[in-house]
């Protein structure tokens, strides 16, 4: 079992920058893949962000040079950085890892609100 568990989200104006923290615990051995995702109210659950193991990374559209996905290995924690904050980034932000032997992990989700 994996355990993972989110802060730093938080009410930011737009053009405002945000830090949120991912930190795993556990089982932790065989992560290859760490991402972020997000829903907003009445919408689907969106990837934002994910770092594999090897250090490539992948953004959404929407988020392409704002966001920056990274990855404390002697912590065990992955981060997103979110600058220029739009009201459009308001929502549910959720950590999520993938194991090589396909497990699936998610934390508990970090409210980001934007205020134009």
């Amino acid at each position: 079992q994996v355990q993972l568990v989110e802060s730093g989200g938080g009410l930011v104006q737009a053009g405002g920058s945000l830090r949120l923290s991912c930190a795993a615990s556990g089982s932790i051995d065989g992560i290859n893949i760490m991402g972020w995702y997000r829903q907003a109210p009445g919408k689907q659950r969106e990837l934002v962000a994910r770092l594999l193991s090897g250090g490539t990374t992948t953004y959404a559209d929407s988020v392409k040079g704002r966001f920056t996905i990274s990855r404390d290995n002697t912590k065990n924690t992955v981060y997103l950085q979110m600058n220029s904050l739009k009201p459009e980034d308001t929502a549910v932000y959720y950590c999520n890892i993938k194991q090589i032997w396909g497990m699936d992990y998610w934390g508990q989700g970090t409210q980001v609100t934007v205020s134009s």
